[in-house]
């Protein structure tokens, strides 16, 4: 037994070894995290931002997509809340977080509209 302690306790006082030294021990958990800040941390909060700003841009007449998944047609405007026409005389009251999505006019509607200008112009041309 005391062989042992006496090979151990020669084994640690004969190492040369550099012990690592206290910075460079954290340099790659420094690195994970700056990893992890621009693929993770930055675009999150960069599309938080962007949620936020849409929220606050919606006006009256704007059609939404909630994250329910029910679309309407904003009819009123508080500070925290929506009233949002989603059918004929059926109007819901929604929290403005509750939006999803900023929608355009219906793609029926805007594709005809553009389809007819794009032919003009193009006849016009010949």
């Amino acid at each position: 037994m005391i062989s042992i302690a006496y090979a151990m306790g020669q084994g640690a006082a004969t190492s040369t070894a550099p012990s690592g030294g206290g910075f460079t021990a954290f340099v790659p958990l420094i690195l994970m995290f700056v990893i992890f800040y621009f693929l993770l941390i930055r675009p999150q909060q960069k599309k938080a931002k962007e949620q936020q700003q849409m929220i606050n841009s919606i006006k009256k007449g704007d059609r939404i997509l909630t994250t329910g998944g029910i679309h309407g047609r904003v009819t009123g405007l508080d500070e925290n809340t929506l009233t949002v026409e989603i059918a004929d005389k059926v109007r819901i009251k929604l929290v403005r977080s509750a939006v999803s999505t900023l929608l355009t006019s219906p793609p029926s509607q805007s594709n005809s509209n553009v389809n007819t200008d794009q032919q003009s112009v193009t006849t016009n041309e010949k």
